[in-house]
């Protein structure tokens, strides 16, 4: 009776420790963080008037790609540093064009 207890409680530990370590193998916090900053970037940018719609538009569809990249990155289980790598450097992309778009002559005034 008391191996049998031993034996669950091992069981519910290595069970808890293998999901633990997948989902660290797919956490991408900087990720996540990145893109909600970027995409609060574009929604001041059109409150303020420095982004038109269509520029956001354009903006928020790149957010989607990226989005989109990082779920098919995750697909598998993990998320390799060559992947983070890309969405880094797509993510960087973006965030330069939102600076162009937000600092260009047009406006929504």
């Amino acid at each position: 009776m008391k191996a049998s207890k031993i034996i669950a409680a091992l069981l519910a530990s290595a069970v808890s420790v293998m999901s633990l370590s997948a989902l660290a193998q797919t956490a991408t916090p900087k990720i996540d963080k990145r893109q909600e900053t970027q995409e609060q970037r574009i929604n001041n940018g059109v409150a303020n008037g420095s982004l038109t719609a269509t520029e956001a538009a354009k903006l928020d569809r790149q957010e989607a790609k990226i989005e989109a990249r990082e779920q098919a990155a995750k697909a598998d289980g993990v998320v390799t540093k060559a992947e983070r790598a890309k969405l880094h450097a797509a993510q960087e992309r973006t965030s330069a064009k939102i600076y162009r778009k937000k600092h260009n002559a047009r406006s929504s005034n």
